[in-house]
């Protein structure tokens, strides 16, 4: 990715009190308010002090302030005005961005069709903490008008800290400034006493005094989190947590057996229960042997409280939640966020009202003068495929341009925050699809306020067929499918998919992409088939052509022996055999002979997916939704016994993890598109589609609340839902708008810094880092910054994919009678 600037922080609620006969600061709620364009560089400041976010105990004995410091003053595309002695290149730059100096120092880049718009820089405004100013504790004090034990000022006993990027201003070419939050741990003399106020003072000039009345039995606590979607009142896990870490104080530990409640909404408690250790800060949560926390992890359990309501978990001493429901449609909203994602990442279609308040142009299409060249590279040749280690695409595309057009060559999804659409994203249409074929009933009705609502179609068909049908329009007269549409470098500094100047192209066909796009295409000639016969041979038709294709040019192909593409010919194979249940037998004996000496079920002992051998988790699920009839039985047993194997490893990983996240591979690094920002639960919602055991769904249930938000940072991994969730996305088009982010995207999150120690642009933040990135804990390892590419972009297939798969299934699925 090129690296474009940041924008405008959120304007921060204040309140002002005048105890002990002075003015000073109250803190307030951290707002998820989106920033607001042309804030001002003394936004965030009162009086010219910095103005806490907010105040909260972690401990009776232990009070945390988080304060946000330095404001980010966006770049903005404006007319370009030459003036006498600016340099720039006469015609646009091919291998480079389109720099502008002036006076000798670049000022931004040329953008646009006709190189008439300059994208500035940045700029850093508002003022920082002064740390030395903080490092002595004595000089810290804390008073109370009505707590006789600090009548008189003390000084606190220690001072710990932690700090992280907010926000990141490009302010050169390559240079680059911070917004910072910090979060500072004030260790008091005595305990707090309930419904007392207090004054914090400091030496910083830079802050002024600080006011906190204790309230733990209703004010919030970062340390308590629970998940922000609620939950359904027949979901078998409900459930909350209390940690912190303290930065350079480590982990602070709490007394298990701790009484907690659940307050409704005018304080009533509901639910009472006792805190027990989820997992120790030295115990393992993985086959790694890490621990990913660096402190110690109570759990609340309150899975028997079923009663519809708002409420929040309290735990005495320390404070509550944020807000959460109990309802029967509790994931029914966070499904069609998460959705409708793939609606913001159309390509080639206009986003905006009445279907979304994020508003973006058409972009990419034929009939807007975009000119899509047939290049000769396949994108199973270079990295954008399976083989990471492959040439990149930036080095190789371009130079294969053809001068044939591809008329036609318009949708599906842009991958990430730039403008690839990638021959990867027919998982996603596939999960769509299968959800469809799970919960008929409930799909058939489930707008989600598309530009083809009430076409007759439900809805979340009307989106698998929206990329379906951009790889169907990619097929060639042979029947080979493109691996997709890319442009022959990453986008250019500061302009938007609508303004793309590089040379935009389509990928050459290739088997791999061609058994790929096979398997979506006979999933949906399935579901027509009853519907719509039609529809349902148009695809049919299609799905037979890219198989024939594929089955032809495999001999010669130099990646035949690559797992990924023998996987792909098993699930093609597998979905050819399910589309032909009505062919000649000889039909579908030849489907079946090609996925049993492709699979690797043959052997009993073979799990469902290995790292780097193999991937047949979805062949395995669907081979067992086949009609035995169609099936070989000790073929079908084998792979029933694989299948949950699977899931039983899975279940006891949610079980040791202490936040209850879950791993399919238990050996996967934790960051980059296996992160925890995403519920890793599809193998146990088939095992549970399958079994309708209620272990599988228990498990599935609980591996989705740190993504929900149940998690130290308080944070839902999925924009536009809870009360806190990224507003800086690595989305080009979001930022050089500057709009807030469109809802429905789900971030890589977290990163493990000792799986990642060398990520250069986590290497790039580090004066805004403290303690240093290597000693933070995984599950606060994430910083809200738009370049941070580990952390903050996503893929429709590795993120919002699973994320709406799993919360789809949540929502439909049947209560339990």
């Amino acid at each position: 990715m090129k690296i474009v600037p940041a924008f405008v922080t959120s304007t921060l609620a204040i309140a002002f009190s005048t105890a002990f006969g002075v003015s000073y600061v109250q803190a307030q709620p951290l707002s998820n308010a989106p920033p607001e364009a042309g804030a001002s560089p003394s936004q965030g400041l009162v009086n010219g002090k910095l103005i806490p976010q907010q105040v909260y105990p972690v401990r009776s004995d232990m009070l945390a302030i988080e304060i946000n410091s330095g404001v980010v003053i966006r770049g903005k595309q404006n007319p370009f005005k030459p003036k006498f002695g600016d340099q720039y290149a006469k015609q646009r730059p091919t291998k480079s961005d389109d720099w502008v100096k002036r006076l000798g120092q670049p000022i931004g880049a040329l953008v646009g069709p006709k190189r008439d718009l300059l994208y500035g820089f940045d700029a850093m405004g508002g003022k920082d903490l002064t740390i030395s100013d903080w490092r002595n504790a004595e000089k810290i004090r804390i008073q109370s008008s009505d707590d006789p034990d600090y009548r008189t000022a003390q000084s606190i006993v220690t001072l710990h800290r932690k700090m992280r990027p907010r926000d990141a201003a490009q302010t050169g070419t390559w240079k680059f400034a911070w917004a910072k939050t910090h979060v500072l741990y004030l260790k008091l003399p005595k305990p707090m006493q309930t419904g007392k106020s207090y004054r914090i003072t400091s030496p910083d000039p830079n802050v002024g005094p600080i006011g906190f009345t204790y309230q733990p039995n209703q004010a919030r606590s970062e340390a308590v989190q629970v998940s922000q979607l609620g939950f359904r009142p027949d979901d078998p896990t409900k459930v909350a947590f209390l940690s912190t870490w303290m930065g350079d104080g480590g982990g602070l530990d709490y007394p298990v057996g701790q009484k907690f409640w659940l307050m409704d909404g005018v304080g009533k408690h509901v639910f009472a229960g006792t805190t027990r250790r989820s997992r120790a800060s030295n115990q393992a949560e993985d086959a790694r042997n890490q621990n990913y926390n660096r402190t110690n992890v109570d759990l609340m359990n309150f899975s028997a409280f079923d009663r519809p309501g708002k409420y929040r978990a309290c735990v005495a001493t320390i404070g509550c939640s944020f807000p959460f429901e109990i309802e029967p449609k509790a994931w029914r909203k966070a499904f069609y966020t998460s959705v409708r994602g793939l609606y913001h990442q159309r390509s080639s279609i206009k986003i905006g009202a009445p279907y979304s308040t994020y508003d973006r142009p058409r972009a990419f299409h034929p009939a807007d003068g975009v000119k899509i060249f047939q290049a000769t590279a396949r994108i199973a040749d270079n990295d954008q495929g399976f083989l990471d280690t492959a040439p990149k695409f930036a080095t190789v595309l371009g130079q294969t341009q053809t001068p044939t057009t591809r008329p036609n060559a318009w949708g599906g999804y842009f991958d990430a925050g730039d403008w690839d659409r990638r021959i990867q994203h027919m998982a996603v249409s596939r999960s769509l699809i299968e959800l469809a074929e799970l919960f008929p009933d409930y799909f058939r009705t489930f707008d989600l306020n598309l530009p083809e609502s009430g076409n007759q179609l439900p809805d979340i068909i009307d989106e698998a067929l929206w990329n379906i049908d951009f790889f169907r329009r990619l097929q060639a007269a042979d029947g080979g499918i493109s691996g997709g549409i890319q442009s022959a470098k990453y986008a250019k500094q500061g302009e938007a998919s609508w303004q793309e100047s590089l040379p935009v192209l389509a990928y050459a066909s290739d088997p791999w992409s061609s058994y790929l796009y096979v398997t979506g295409a006979a999933q949906i000639a399935l579901w027509f088939d009853d519907r719509d016969p039609g529809k349902a041979a148009i695809y049919r038709n299609s799905a037979i052509r890219a198989m024939d294709y594929a089955e032809r040019q495999l001999p010669q192909d130099k990646h035949r022996n690559q797992f990924q593409v023998r996987d792909a010919r098993n699930l093609a194979a597998l979905s050819m055999l399910r589309m032909s249940a009505n062919a000649p037998p000889a039909t579908q004996d030849n489907w079946h002979k090609i996925f049993i000496a492709t699979t690797k079920f043959n052997d009993p002992t073979a799990p469902i997916a290995q790292w780097n051998a193999h991937d047949q988790r979805e062949a395995a699920f669907l081979y067992l939704r086949l009609p035995p009839s169609q099936t070989q039985p000790q073929l079908r047993a084998n792979i029933e016994r694989a299948f949950f194997r699977a899931a039983n490893q899975i279940v006891k990983s949610t079980a040791i993890s202490a936040h209850q996240w879950a791993k399919e591979d238990d050996y996967a690094p934790i960051g980059w598109g296996s992160g925890l920002s995403t519920p890793r639960a599809t193998t146990l919602l088939r095992a549970h589609y399958l079994s309708q055991d209620d272990r599988y769904l228990q498990a599935a249930t609980r591996s989705t609340q740190f993504a929900a938000g149940a998690n130290p940072l308080n944070m839902v991994y999925t924009t536009g839902l809870g009360n806190r969730s990224p507003q800086h996305p690595l989305i080009i088009d979001h930022r050089i708008t500057g709009q807030a982010p469109p809802p429905g995207i789900t971030v890589y999150g977290p990163m493990h810094p000792k799986s990642f120690p060398d990520d250069w642009f986590t290497k790039l933040m580090a004066p805004a880092i403290y303690p240093a990135w290597s000693q933070w804990p995984t599950t606060e390892a994430y910083f809200d910054i738009y370049t941070s590419v580990g952390m903050s972009e996503f893929t429709v297939m590795q993120t919002i994919g699973p994320t709406a798969y799993t919360w789809g299934y949540l929502a439909a699925r049947q209560p339990k009678l």
